[in-house]
């Protein structure tokens, strides 16, 4: 499974780009919010979802975990696809799709080409539950970095801590700090644990 490519943008565009590195240039599928954030940049580290099928193989890249794991989430619902989650990504933010599932705004998801009623509610009914079990005070990205609380969240966990303990304390730390580095993180939580 690959997490991540590090390497040259070679050519992008609003919905895909592709990534040379060793030589070889992948075809990643991108989202606007991705793409907004790209935009620019030569050399970059793309955070990828595969998707394997008896007929494709697809890259989807995230500029950020954030929006990885929205669309995750977002395609472990019934007849929600990889393309339909990218297609969501781009004419919502992470925040504001997490925003209307929180708070059962069926009107919001169905604003999206492709999102009918029924698929709208299964996604609030499916995710609902999932999110608020992250959700911090209701906001499950309540930080600019995840990938810090992430790798701090990983580190803590491999030490052997409970990770409901550890999420709870980083995220904590992180609404107090917002700039910490993995290490101050590491060393703020373990005198809290």
């Amino acid at each position: 499974m690959i997490d991540y490519i590090r390497g040259s943008v070679t050519e992008l565009t609003p919905t895909f780009l592709v990534i040379e590195t060793g030589g070889i240039g992948y075809l990643v599928n991108i989202s606007l919010s991705s793409f907004s954030k790209l935009e620019g940049r030569k050399e970059f580290r793309i955070l990828i979802h595969e998707v394997i099928r008896e007929d494709a193989h697809q890259l989807f890249g995230f500029a950020d975990n954030e929006e990885r794991e929205i669309f995750r989430h977002l395609i472990s619902v019934s007849g929600v696809g990889a393309n339909t989650a990218r297609m969501m990504l781009s004419s919502l933010s992470p925040a504001e799709i997490e925003k209307a599932i929180m708070s059962s705004d069926v009107n919001v998801l169905k604003g999206v080409k492709g999102i009918g009623l029924k698929t709208a509610q299964r996604i609030i009914i499916d995710l609902k539950d999932k999110m608020g079990k992250h959700a911090a005070g209701g906001e499950i990205f309540a930080f600019a970095d995840n990938t810090k609380r992430e790798e701090a969240l990983s580190a803590l966990v491999m030490l052997g801590f409970a990770k409901s303990a550890v999420i709870k304390i980083l995220d904590k730390i992180v609404k107090e700090e917002k700039n910490l580095t993995v290490e101050e993180l590491i060393k703020k939580a373990l005198k809290n644990l």
